[in-house]
Formats: structure tokens, C-alpha cells, sequence
């Protein structure tokens, strides 16, 4: 069999020295240092010529139909975690492998010593989250007398890893990966559902103290969560030697996975450029999963990965051990082989080789789609098929389809070859709102409906349906005097006179509808809006102490209470997405009530006002002061939600007695 030298004299010590003495860039932008008297003396030496005439061939059993070459071995030492991320897993964890179903140390090493042979030159650890595994550093250390191993690496959620990062150093660890969301200590906690804000910055200044160059830093961005912390991540870089890597949302399963969450890699690189304009892009490895960019004089740099707008599956050289011995070999995809199976069978060392060679052989061009795209209210009147190809795009493909919309709004509908349901081929996420929540107020009408929006670069052409057609304008919010909708009948248009006036988000006949705001003059908007939360002597006095176990109420309350203003239109299906100016949520505690006393105030310039985002605001505050302490009573009320105050608008300025 065709098989590499896994000794560090051997092809994987030539490939690394040859590497460095052509210059090749890495993925900092820098160039490899110069070659090394060894290098030099590898080329000039007789024994070198030998080894360069005669060097075996990357392992065939590690290199798939497509000539992809597998060189990075990725291995979970544990499923458990310290965290619960939102992105990552439900509040309540995951069910858990029998402990004697995982692999043990002995196998770890055995499989990674079989991979190092092969040609495997970089490792990485990783879980759930693998400082939690109490021989995490004797592993490493075990890793390190691997010859042939070029890089030992870690990834890690950072709350452990100040304490044990000087012992992992000394055992071999030469790189490490922080997963870090935010810079708020107070929405960290809101994110990952834990306390350890401080605990992980602590861990990332060690790490740049014990000389790692550069500490990455993972960042996964989500819409409506921290996407507004972009240039704080990329300031984060100035004094640092960090490489903060902004990471597109990915689907898992319990992440609840939501396409409307996803920030592309281009609209965030857009929004740095917008501040930095001088960024410079890097020169990176084929294989690296990562587009680089530095800031000049600045000491990190960021990247971007792209998994999920710009695949990088054509350069893939990654393969996954789980924690309970199955081979993967592609993230995304479902295929798993059990080596701790084979392994405790006693496979022998050329067994187990054929059986990853199979494998690996078997691994796809491209990565499985990924789940349903799914959205707010619209998720079971309009699906998806389950294998984008039947419209014969990939979802890459449908994230930069605006140059041709107009040719797609031709056909508009298309038909779900499952469920008989129609659905857009529509890319832009506002766009999919609009159109889909004008859809379903359809379905319910029976009518026809287009959108109707100056600013869209495609056609607004009527869809094809039974009875009529009503005009969704993405700029409305509120009805104005005179707004009207058409219908259509038999090819003919019909103005139907407007919404009344006292309920003007419906039609005289009833109808939900959206209203038009066109005729509006801008304003200086404001609202006020409130909530008391009532929980009972003993939840009170936890909250008061900060004792409650999922974290500090009042500043995780708070996180909720402005995200919620921000999130009001994916909430509240006829409501627009307003720019808000300034949100505030503030908490304070009535002792006299066992209560949290909650008040919201929103402020924006535009046409239509900020009531429902105050309410919203106070509502989400109250509730997830609920959904923490629910734990401690069931006796909680939530009452006095209500509208305080407002100013700007036609009808006048409110303010309650």
C-alpha cells in the first residue's frame, strides 16, 4: 500500500521544510521564515537529493476521488459542555453518550498515530468543550511524541483555559482557537446561558502573554444578536495579536437554525469597510477555510468563513473523529464509520486503514445542503423543497441571485414537488419577508399579491391567482389618510376605499392588511412603554442578591428587552423595519411588590412611529425575567404592559395619567 513516512524524517518533515523554503504565505499574510539550516542542508545534502527523488506520494488512503488531500484530523474529546450557546445547543443540553461508548485516551492516540502515519500534519482538539475532559493535558502531551505532527491545536469556549493553558503549553499545544461572541458581558451571558464573560478574556490575554501568534478568536455572527459588534471585534485587533474570525451562522441540529439570522461574509465585510476603507486583504493557504484581512498598523487581523455564502469545499483537506469513535467526513454530512468499533474488534492497523480509505472515498464534491430555510409565520404556509436542486440552485447560488431577480420574479412561484405548496426562489432576506408575509395574508384572501416597493431593482409583476391582488408596500406601517389597496378582477384594477380609521391595519371588510405610510412627512418619533413582572418573596430576594442560577436577571433582561425592539417587525407580522435611533430598557426592584418594575423608550426619525417596539421592548424584558426565575415559583404575573407615553406623529402626542 501506498503509504507516507510518518516519521518526522520523512515526507512530512520534507514537506514542511520544503514549505518554508519556498516562502509560501500563511494565513497571517507573512511569509514562512527562511529556510532553516536543516532545509538547507535537506537540499544540498546527498541524503536530501534521495529524499526529494524518492518521496512517496500524500497517502492514497487519505486522498478522495476528487484529489482533495486530507491532512487535518479533527478529534472531539467529549461531547459534554460548560456552555449552552443558542447557536449551538438547547438550554436543556443534549442526550449524552454512555461513557463507555467513548473513546478512551488509549484510543484517541492509537487512531491519531494511524492518521500521522498517513500524512496527517495537524491535529485539533475539540468537544463539546475539550477542557473539560480531565486528561486533556496528557493528551496532548501523548500527541506531541507523534512523529510527523507538525501542529496540536485547540479549540475552546476559553472559560477553562487560563487555568490550564501554561500545563498544555508545556505538553505541546502550539495553537489555539477562543470561541468569544460578544464584548458585552452582559449579552455574553445572554448568549451562551452561563456566567464566564471575564473567565474567557482572562484566558485570551494569557494566551498572547504564553507567546501564541495569533490567538483566534471565534465569532459567530447572528443576526439581531451581535451583528452590530463588528467593528468592536475588529478594534479588538489593534493592540492584540489576534485573528478574530467572524463566522456565518451555521444550521445544527437544536440551534433552531433561521436563514434570517444569517449575516453573509460580504455584508460584514461592507460594514467594516465602511470604517476601515484601507483594509487589506491576505494572502492565504489553498486549503484555509478562511479570507483574511488586516487593518494597517493594526497588530491581529480578521477573516472570515464562509461555510455557508462561499463554500470551500474544492480545497477541503478536513477530516472528524467524534467523541464516540465515528469517522466523518464531512461535516455536513450524514455518513459516519465506526473506527472505535472496528477498533475494540481488534482490526488490525492495515484493517483499519482500508476501512478509512473507503471512507474518504467515498466523501462528496460539495457539502449537503443545509437545513430547510425556515421563516417567522410563514415556516408552514410556504416551504421549501427539501432538496434545493429541484429549481436547480444550490443555496450559495440563491445568496447572490440579485442580478437575476427580475428574470426570477417572471415565474415568481414555483411548486414544492413534496407538498404541493408554492414557494419564492427569492435571495434578498428582506425581500423574502415582505413578499412571504404578503403571501400568507393571500392564502387566508385567496387573492393574488406582488410587492409593490421604489426602491426593488426587480419587476413587480402580478402572480397568477383566483380572485384579486393587493399591493404589500415594504415601506408601511401605519395607514395614512387616503392609503387604499387595488383589487383585481378578470385583467381590470379597482381602487377600494381605505382602512377605517379606527382600526388601521384592516380593510372595511375586516382584513389584515399593511397600510401605506408614503404620504408621511418624516418626524421625530418617541415611546415609552412599561411591565411589572410580580415573583414572590423568595425569586425577588434571589434576584436581588444575583443568586439565581442561570445568570444576572436584571442585565440579561435588559439584552432581551433591546433585542426585542430590534427584532418587532419578524414579531409582529405588520409592522415595518423601522432604523430606531435609541432603544433604552431599564429594571429596577419594588420591594414594597416583590417586583421588577420594567420601562422601555424607543426613538427613531421616519414616518411611522415607535410604540409597538417600546412595547415589545418592555414584554421581552418581562418575560425572560420569567423564563429565569420560573425555576424558583410558578407564582410569577406579568401585568401593567402598557403604553406610557408617546410623541411625534399626526395623531399627537399620548401620555398616560
Amino acid at each position: 500500500m501506498a503509504v507516507a513516512w510518518g516519521r518526522r524524517g520523512g515526507p512530512a518533515l520534507l514537506r514542511g521544510l520544503l514549505g518554508a523554503a519556498s516562502g509560501r504565505a500563511c494565513s497571517s499574510g507573512a511569509p514562512v521564515r527562511a529556510p532553516s539550516a536543516a532545509a538547507q542542508e535537506l537540499q544540498s545534502s546527498e541524503r536530501g537529493r534521495f529524499l526529494l527523488q524518492h518521496a512517496v506520494p500524500f497517502s492514497a488512503f487519505l486522498t478522495d476521488s476528487f484529489g482533495r488531500q486530507h491532512n487535518y484530523l479533527r478529534i472531539s474529546l467529549t461531547e459534554k459542555c460548560n456552555l449552552r450557546c443558542q447557536y449551538c445547543m438547547p438550554e436543556e443540553g443534549v442526550q449524552l453518550t454512555p461513557k463507555s461508548e467513548l473513546l478512551t485516551a488509549q484510543e484517541i492516540i492509537t487512531l491519531a498515530r494511524l492518521f500521522v502515519k498517513e500524512g496527517v500534519e495537524k491535529i485539533r482538539l475539540t468537544g463539546g468543550e475539550p477542557l473539560i475532559r480531565p486528561d486533556v493535558v496528557d493528551i496532548v502531551g501523548q500527541l506531541y511524541k507523534l512523529e510527523g505532527l507538525k501542529t496540536i491545536a485547540v479549540t475552546t469556549n476559553g472559560i477553562n483555559l487560563s487555568r490550564l493553558l501554561p500545563g498544555l503549553k508545556e505538553a505541546g499545544l502550539n495553537a489555539i482557537n477562543i470561541s468569544l461572541d460578544t464584548l458585552v458581558p452582559a449579552k455574553f451571558e445572554f448568549i451562551v446561558r452561563r456566567k464566564g464573560f471575564h473567565k474567557v478574556m482572562e484566558g485570551i490575554h494569557k494566551a498572547t502573554e504564553l507567546g501564541y501568534r495569533p490567538v483566534k478568536v471565534n465569532c459567530v455572527v447572528i443576526r439581531g444578536f451581535n451583528e452590530d459588534e463588528l467593528l468592536g471585534f475588529v478594534d479588538f485587533t489593534k493592540d492584540l495579536p489576534l485573528d478574530v474570525r467572524f463566522i456565518e451562522y451555521m444550521p445544527f441540529d437544536g440551534n433552531k437554525w433561521n436563514f434570517k439570522k444569517m449575516v453573509t461574509y460580504k455584508e460584514m465585510l461592507d460594514t467594516i469597510k465602511q470604517r476601515w476603507p484601507e483594509l487589506e486583504k491576505l494572502t492565504c493557504e489553498t486549503s484555509s477555510t478562511a479570507k483574511s484581512y488586516k487593518v494597517p498598523h493594526f497588530q491581529g487581523q480578521i477573516s472570515f468563513i464562509t461555510s455557508m455564502s462561499e463554500h470551500f469545499c474544492g480545497s477541503c483537506n478536513r477530516l472528524r473523529i467524534t467523541a464516540d469513535g465515528n469517522l466523518k467526513v464531512c461535516l455536513f454530512g450524514n455518513s459516519e464509520v465506526s473506527l472505535r468499533d472496528h477498533l475494540r474488534s481488534g482490526a488490525s492497523e492495515e484493517e483499519l486503514v482500508q476501512i478509512i480509505g473507503a471512507a474518504v472515498g467515498r466523501k462528496k464534491k460539495q457539502h449537503a445542503e443545509p437545513a430547510l430555510m425556515s421563516f417567522p409565520l410563514c415556516q408552514d404556509a410556504l416551504q421549501f423543497p427539501a432538496n434545493s436542486k429541484q429549481w436547480g440552485h444550490t443555496f450559495s447560488h440563491w445568496l447572490t441571485l440579485r442580478t437575476s431577480l427580475p428574470k426570477q420574479m417572471g415565474k415568481v412561484f414555483m411548486k414544492n414537488k413534496l407538498t404541493g405548496q408554492p414557494f419564492l426562489p427569492v435571495s434578498h432576506p428582506e425581500q423574502q419577508w415582505h413578499i412571504m408575509t404578503g403571501i400568507l395574508q393571500t392564502q387566508l384572501r385567496g387573492c393574488c399579491v406582488f410587492q409593490k416597493d421604489p426602491s426593488s431593482t426587480f419587476d413587480t409583476k402580478c402572480l397568477e391567482a383566483s380572485v384579486g391582488q393587493v399591493f404589500v408596500d415594504s415601506q408601511s406601517k401605519e395607514a395614512s389618510p387616503g392609503s387604499e389597496f387595488y383589487t383585481r378582477d378578470l385583467g381590470s384594477c379597482t381602487k377600494v376605499p381605505h382602512a377605517s380609521h379606527s382600526l388601521t391595519h384592516t380593510d372595511e371588510e375586516g382584513r389584515a392588511t399593511m397600510v401605506d405610510v408614503g404620504g408621511k412627512p418624516d418626524s421625530r418619533r418617541s415611546a415609552v412603554a412599561g411591565a411589572v413582572v410580580c415573583l414572590g418573596q423568595k425569586a425577588f430576594g434571589m434576584v436581588r442578591q444575583n443568586q439565581v442560577k442561570k445568570g444576572d436577571v436584571l442585565a440579561v433582561a435588559q439584552i432581551a428587552g433591546i433585542q426585542g425592539a430590534k427584532l418587532t417587525s419578524q414579531l409582529i407580522p405588520l409592522c415595518h423595519n423601522i432604523p430606531l435611533n435609541h432603544v433604552e430598557v431599564s429594571l429596577s426592584l419594588d420591594e414594597a411588590r416583590y417586583a421588577v418594575v420594567i420601562r422601555s423608550s424607543c426613538q427613531t426619525w421616519g414616518r411611522t412611529g415607535v410604540e409597538m417596539e417600546a412595547l415589545t421592548a418592555a414584554s421581552l424584558a418581562a418575560l425572560t425575567v420569567y423564563d429565569m426565575c420560573k425555576a424558583v415559583t410558578h407564582e410569577i404575573v406579568i401585568e401593567e404592559v402598557k403604553l406610557l407615553s408617546k410623541t411625534g406623529g399626526q395623531r399627537g402626542d399620548f401620555s398616560r395619567v
